[in-house]
C-alpha cells in the first residue's frame, strides 16, 4: 500500500534522551492512573530500538502493527503528547480504545474537549460528538501536529485518501469513518477553522456514465444535450430530463443501435417506442409506468428533438416527428386535502413528536400552505411586522421563481419562536442555489435539514394518528381548502399560494362548489320523503327506544345543542364535534350540565354502534368522550369567577 506523503516528516534530531521521554511516560502513567512494571519494560524496550522515537514513524506499516498490549500504550502516550505523528497508513489501521484515558493533561485533550463542546451546541448528542473526536479529530491530530485551530480540509482529504486505501486492501469499509468526517469539519466551520462546510456527497453520476449503456453516436449527442440544457436549467430538472433521456436511448440501441436524431424515423422508431410505454416497467415500484410518467418522457424526447432543429444541430432531423397529439390525455384528479378529522389527529400527533424540529417545519407547512422546498429555504429574518398590518412571513423563491408574502397570526409567530430554540446555531451557511451565506431557520447539526427528514416524520405522525400515508404537499392542499371553505377571494388565493394563473387556484374552488352542494342538498330531501329513511327530530322524543333518536339505523352525531342525522350511505360529516376538538374552545362550570349530557348522549351512541358492527363510529364516539370528560374536568376544576 502507497504510504501517504501528506504529513510525512523528516526524521529530527533527538531533543528528548530516552531517560526524560521514560520519565515523562511514568508521570503520565502516575497522572491518568495506569502502568505497571510490564509497561515500563515494553517502553523501555521500544527505547532501546528507537532512542529517537521519530524514527518509528519511518518503519514499515507491519512493523509499526506489531506493537503488543504493553507497546500500545507508550504508542498513544507519544501520540498525546505530541512527540510522535505516524502516516496516515498506521492511524487507520490502529484502533484507539483507551484514548479518553490517556489525553487528560495533554494539548490533544484540551482541542478534544473544545471540539466537544462545539459538536454539542451544533445539536450533536455527547456520544456521537465523542466519536467524531476520537475517530477522526484525534487521528488528523496526531499526524499533523496541529492544534485544532489550524487544521484544514487537505488533512480530511488525506485521511480520506488513506481510509479508501485501507479499504481497497483489506475490504474493511470506510463509509462510517466517512460520515463522521462530514460531521466533523461541519462542526470545524462552525468554530471558525474550516473556511467552508463540506462539499456534499455527489449522488448524481456524470452524463457520461449514466448514459454508458447508449451507443455512440447518440451517446454523444444526448450528453451534449444534456451539457446544454445544465447552463439553464436547475439540476434537479436536468437529472430527471437525463433519466428520461436515457430510458428513450435505452429503447434504440435494442432496436436501432446506429440511429441518431436525423435518421429517426416516426413509423419506425418514435411510434413503436410510444406504444412500448405502455407496457414499460417502473424499476421504483415493480409496476406499470403512469400515465404521467409516460408523458413526461413522450415530452423529454419531444424537447430534445425540437430543440436541437432550432439550434441547427447536424444530427437534427430533416422534418417534424412528433406532435401534441402525442401526448396522453392526464387524469384531473382534485388536490388531496385531508378531511377535518385527520387534520386535527395529524396535529395532534406532530404536536406530541420528541422529534421537535422536524414535527414544527410540517407545523409550520400546514399553518402557512408552503411548499417543502420554499419551506427549507426560509431564513431567519423572514419574519416582517407591518405597523397596522400584522405580521408577515416573506416566502422566498420557490417552483415558480416567485417570492409572495403570507399573512400569519400570534399563533405561528409563537410556532416560529419555538423553532428558533431548536434549531442549531451557527456560522451563515451558503445557499445551496446561490452560494450566498444565509441563515436558514431550519437547521440541524450545522446542515440546514432535508426534505427526507421531513417525510420521515410526517409518515411517523400520520402512522402515529392512524390516517394512512401522507405527503408533505398535502399540508399545503389543506391549507388551501380551508381556505376556500372560509369563503376567501380567488385573487386572496392566488396571492398567498403564490400561483401565477387563476387555473392553478380554481380547481380548490371546484372542490366545494355552493351550486353542486346546493342540488345535492335538494335531491337528498327528495331521497329522505320518498324512502323515509330518516326521522323527523321535530316527532322525536327521548322516552322510548322506538322514538328515541339514538336508537335509529343513521349515523348519529351529539352535539352540544342538539343532534346531527345522517343516512349510512353518508357517512358521518367531515365537521362532526370539530369544536369540541379544537384547541380553541373553551368551557366554563355554567356549561357542565350540557356537557354532561352531550357525553351521555354519546355513550349511548358507543352502545348502538357497537351493536350494529360499526367500528369506526364507535371509535369516532369513544374519542368525543374523551374530550368531553376532559373539558367537563378542567371546567369543574376551574375557580368561578366573582
Amino acid at each position: 500500500m502507497p504510504r501517504a506523503a501528506a504529513n510525512a516528516k523528516p526524521i529530527e534530531p533527538q531533543h528528548e534522551p530516552p531517560a526524560e521521554v521514560l520519565a515523562a511516560y511514568h508521570a503520565h502513567q502516575a497522572r491518568t492512573g495506569r502502568g505497571n512494571t510490564a509497561f515500563t519494560y515494553w517502553a523501555k524496550t521500544f527505547l532501546r530500538r528507537w532512542p529517537v522515537v521519530r524514527a518509528w514513524e519511518h518503519e514499515p506499516l507491519a512493523v509499526q502493527l506489531t506493537a503488543n498490549s504493553g507497546t500500545r500504550p507508550f504508542i498513544t502516550f507519544l501520540l498525546v503528547t505530541g512527540r510522535l505523528h505516524p502516516g496516515w497508513e498506521y492511524l487507520v489501521h490502529r484502533k484507539f480504545s483507551s484514548i479518553w484515558r490517556d489525553v487528560p493533561g495533554t494539548r490533544i485533550g484540551e482541542d478534544l474537549d473544545a471540539f466537544i463542546t462545539a459538536a454539542r451546541s451544533c445539536g450533536y448528542s455527547e456520544r456521537v460528538a465523542s466519536a467524531m473526536a476520537s475517530q477522526v479529530i484525534a487521528r488528523v491530530l496526531f499526524a499533523t501536529g496541529k492544534p485544532l485551530s489550524d487544521l484544514s480540509h487537505d488533512d480530511f482529504d488525506a485521511l480520506a485518501v488513506a481510509g479508501l486505501a485501507r479499504q481497497a486492501a483489506t475490504g474493511r469499509t470506510w463509509k462510517h469513518y466517512r460520515a463522521t468526517a462530514t460531521g466533523a469539519k461541519t462542526v470545524l466551520y462552525h468554530l471558525g477553522v474550516l473556511p467552508a462546510l463540506p462539499e456534499p456527497f455527489e449522488q448524481r453520476w456524470p452524463f457520461a456514465r449514466r448514459l454508458a449503456h447508449v451507443p455512440e453516436p447518440m451517446h454523444a449527442i444526448l450528453v451534449r444535450y444534456l451539457q446544454h440544457k445544465s447552463v439553464t436549467c436547475r439540476p434537479a430538472t436536468v437529472s430527471s430530463l437525463a433519466t428520461r433521456l436515457a430510458a428513450f436511448g435505452a429503447y434504440l440501441a435494442d432496436t436501432d443501435p446506429d440511429a441518431i436524431p436525423a435518421t429517426l424515423d416516426r413509423c419506425a422508431h418514435i411510434e413503436p417506442w410510444m406504444a412500448s410505454l405502455t407496457t414499460a416497467a417502473n424499476t421504483k415500484s415493480g409496476g406499470l409506468l403512469s400515465v404521467p410518467e409516460q408523458a413526461r418522457r413522450i415530452l423529454a424526447v419531444a424537447n430534445f428533438l425540437t430543440e436541437i432543429t432550432e439550434w441547427d444541430w447536424p444530427e437534427a432531423p430533416t422534418r417534424r416527428l412528433m406532435f401534441p397529439s402525442d401526448n396522453p390525455r392526464l387524469p384531473q384528479p382534485l388536490p388531496r386535502f385531508l378531511p377535518p378529522d385527520a387534520d386535527r389527529r395529524l396535529t395532534e400527533a406532530l404536536e406530541a413528536s420528541p422529534h421537535r424540529l422536524a414535527a414544527d417545519a410540517l407545523l409550520l407547512q400546514r399553518a402557512c400552505g408552503l411548499r417543502i422546498g420554499e419551506l427549507l429555504d426560509l431564513e431567519l429574518d423572514a419574519v416582517i411586522d407591518l405597523p397596522g398590518s400584522g405580521s408577515w412571513l416573506k416566502v422566498p423563491l420557490g417552483k415558480l421563481d416567485t417570492e409572495r408574502m403570507v399573512p400569519i397570526d400570534t399563533q405561528v409567530l409563537a410556532l416560529i419562536d419555538r423553532i428558533t430554540t431548536h434549531r442549531s446555531p451557527g456560522r451563515p451557511i451558503p445557499h445551496p442555489r446561490t452560494g450566498r451565506p444565509a441563515d436558514f431557520l431550519f437547521t440541524a447539526h450545522g446542515h440546514r435539514i432535508g426534505q427526507n427528514r421531513l417525510r420521515k416524520e410526517l409518515d411517523r405522525a400520520a402512522k402515529s394518528a392512524g390516517i394512512g400515508h401522507v405527503t408533505p404537499h398535502q399540508l399545503r392542499h389543506t391549507y388551501a381548502t380551508a381556505l376556500v371553505n372560509a369563503g376567501v377571494s380567488l385573487q386572496a388565493l392566488m396571492a398567498i399560494l403564490g400561483h401565477v394563473s387563476a387555473e392553478m387556484s380554481l380547481r380548490y374552488g371546484h372542490l366545494f362548489d355552493t351550486t353542486v352542494r346546493a342540488e345535492y342538498e335538494r335531491a337528498l330531501e327528495l331521497a329522505k320523503q320518498t324512502i323515509g329513511a330518516l326521522p323527523n327530530p321535530n316527532e322525536t322524543t327521548r322516552g322510548g327506544d322506538e322514538d328515541d333518536w339514538r336508537a335509529t339505523a343513521t349515523v348519529k352525531t351529539a352535539l352540544a345543542g342538539g343532534y346531527c342525522l345522517r343516512a349510512p350511505a353518508q357517512g358521518p360529516c367531515s365537521y362532526a364535534n370539530i369544536c369540541e376538538h379544537c384547541p380553541s374552545f373553551h368551557t366554563t362550570a355554567s356549561y357542565l350540565p350540557v356537557l354532561t349530557a352531550q357525553r351521555d348522549d354519546a355513550e349511548a351512541l358507543v352502545e348502538d354502534a357497537t351493536t350494529r358492527g360499526w367500528d369506526a363510529e364507535t371509535e369516532r364516539h369513544l374519542r368525543l368522550i374523551n374530550r368531553l370528560t376532559t373539558l367537563i374536568d378542567d371546567a369543574a376544576t376551574r375557580p368561578t369567577a366573582m
